[in-house]
């Protein structure tokens, strides 16, 4: 069984003022077949965990391990990660210009198993996919995110997970933006994904919208860079009700909309 295993994490950041530390001392494990939320407030350093893990040079790691099946991510390339089966969803994807999606999902597929894919078959599982996403066929034929909606950046992202097949998936807010019908479409992919794959999931997340189609098993509250409270499904809708005052005090804390 596949694990990843974060352990005493910290990580800082460069600033016009300095250094600032982001993440202080995160332990977390995820098991094959695992779905973790991890929830708070602004600046509580949830993407920070998340491009640290994929390997964003922004990010510093000051101490600390990330381990896939033993093996140290902090150690590997941004494409190494990727090949050892690590997978980011973007809060923000970018634009590539020029790169059409067919030919983006099939290098990063070749890139990923040493080899191109049979072509026959890729196109049909490629086609497959779109269709759970509801994409119009001539979605695969426009330059990946150029001109995309919100909406159909996420669903782009999920596609990819899809096809890609990684071991762990992080996704950064994929809620982010998404209409009701958007956020079901789009949930219902990473629920076809990780039923045909078995991967592993940190879903990074403000809202319990979202973990209403994508049940956790387990749920985490970021503070401070920190993993503050843990708990199940149940933690969730615990903060939708009381919000994160208990956590950061009544004056600091902002309140929480489901």
């Amino acid at each position: 069984m596949s694990v990843l295993e974060i352990r005493d994490l910290h990580v800082s950041v460069d600033t016009e003022q300095g250094s600032k530390k982001i993440l202080n001392g995160v332990d977390l494990t995820v098991n094959e077949g695992e779905i973790h939320a991890i929830m708070g407030p602004n600046g509580s350093g949830k993407s920070t965990l998340a491009y640290t893990i994929a390997g964003h040079p922004k990010y510093h790691v000051d101490s600390g391990s990330v381990k896939l099946d033993g093996l140290e991510v902090l150690e590997l390339s941004v494409d190494e990660r990727a090949r050892a089966g690590l997978f980011l969803a973007m809060q923000y994807p970018v634009e590539i210009p020029g790169v059409t999606v067919s030919n983006f999902l099939r290098t990063a597929k070749t890139a990923l198993d040493g080899e191109a894919p049979a072509l026959r078959g890729w196109i049909s599982e490629v086609r497959e996919a779109m269709t759970g996403l509801r994409m119009d066929k001539t979605f695969a034929e426009r330059n990946v995110n150029e001109g995309f909606s919100g909406g159909e950046k996420k669903r782009h992202e999920i596609l990819q997970l899809e096809v890609l097949k990684p071991k762990f998936a992080i996704l950064d807010e994929t809620d982010s933006g998404l209409d009701v019908d958007a956020l079901k479409i789009v949930s219902e992919g990473v629920n076809r994904a990780k039923a045909s794959t078995g991967l592993g999931l940190l879903l990074i997340t403000h809202y319990t919208r979202i973990l209403r189609y994508i049940k956790p098993d387990f749920v985490h509250v970021f503070v401070d860079g920190r993993v503050a409270e843990e708990g199940g499904a149940e933690l969730a809708d615990r903060l939708e009700n009381e919000g994160y005052d208990r956590f950061l005090g009544a004056t600091a804390a902002e309140p929480f909309v489901g």
